[in-house]
């Protein structure tokens, strides 16, 4: 069963890779217009992580692949091997 989150509820939540490492909070979702289907998480990133600075940014945010959630509720959980240093 698939369960529905209303995205109001993941703004401001944090991005955590499955390895413990923060990469920064969640500031906005990057959504396909004729889908509707969520194709990657804007982030600000957490500078005190060294996997954070080292991602592109484009206006100082990242974007990470939705193909690289693994998990959200309290924290969202990326998988840090599909991240490389983009």
């Amino acid at each position: 069963m698939v369960k529905i989150v209303i995205a109001k509820q993941l703004a401001g939540k944090k991005i955590i890779t499955n390895d413990g490492e923060e990469l920064g909070k969640l500031i906005d979702l990057d959504v396909h217009e004729a889908s509707g289907k969520i194709e990657s998480l804007l982030i600000e990133p957490n500078l005190d992580n060294g996997l954070a600075r080292a991602m592109s940014k484009e206006d100082g945010l990242i974007a990470v692949p939705y193909s690289s959630v693994l998990a959200a509720s309290d924290h969202i959980i990326v998988d840090r091997k599909t991240l490389g240093s983009q």
